[in-house]
């Protein structure tokens, strides 16, 4: 039973009983059986949630967006209109697969999917990682990582609030944070 919390446009389907509390499903947008969705989702008009996917607590899914079993979305994840995920990387009409066959990808909490990219199955996009409207992602994405084009490659870092980080990895908002021995960044605790 899904809870009272969840609002479900007139116009959506939604199958699932796995829906957290306070989410809310837009007009046209189809959520299948066995689909998780967490609690406080925002998934808009026309978003697909196949059976075998999973989406975080407070993620927002935006418009036209269709999420396929074997990709799981953690917290607090945005993902732009018309972004594109994928989970077969030699699909073909007359051989159909087991949903075991399907290529996992995981976004991670707090990651940013700009308009209309295209995420390759098979990845990892890192924690709170900001991929740019048009990119195809067919690698990971380390955390914090901002990303752009096609194929996408890393042309700096993201700061905790969204905005890319300058050289100095000081942001305007105030946050800090310092290379890695792992080549990643790091936030400086405030």
């Amino acid at each position: 039973m899904v809870d009272p919390s969840v609002s479900v446009h007139p116009q959506a389907i939604c199958e699932s009983d796995a829906v957290g509390a306070g989410t809310r499903i837009w007009a046209f947008a189809h959520v299948l059986a066995g689909a998780v969705v967490g609690a406080g989702c925002n998934l808009c008009d026309g978003v697909f949630v196949e059976g075998g996917a999973t989406i975080g607590d407070g993620a927002t899914i935006k418009n036209g967006v269709m999420v396929w079993d074997g990709v799981t979305i953690e917290d607090d994840v945005f993902v732009g209109p018309g972004a594109v995920f994928t989970n077969d990387l030699a699909p073909r009409a007359d051989l159909k697969k087991s949903a075991s066959e399907f290529v996992p990808t995981r976004v991670g909490a707090g990651a940013t999917i700009g308009a209309n990219a295209t995420i390759v199955c098979g990845i990892t996009i890192g924690t709170r990682a900001f991929v740019g409207a048009g990119s195809v992602v067919v690698g990971d994405v380390a955390a914090h990582a901002f990303v752009v084009g096609n194929p996408a490659r890393q042309i700096g870092w993201a700061c905790t609030c969204g905005r890319r980080l300058p050289e100095t990895l000081v942001c305007d908002c105030g946050r800090r944070f310092r290379h890695t021995d792992a080549g990643g960044v790091d936030e400086i605790a405030r």
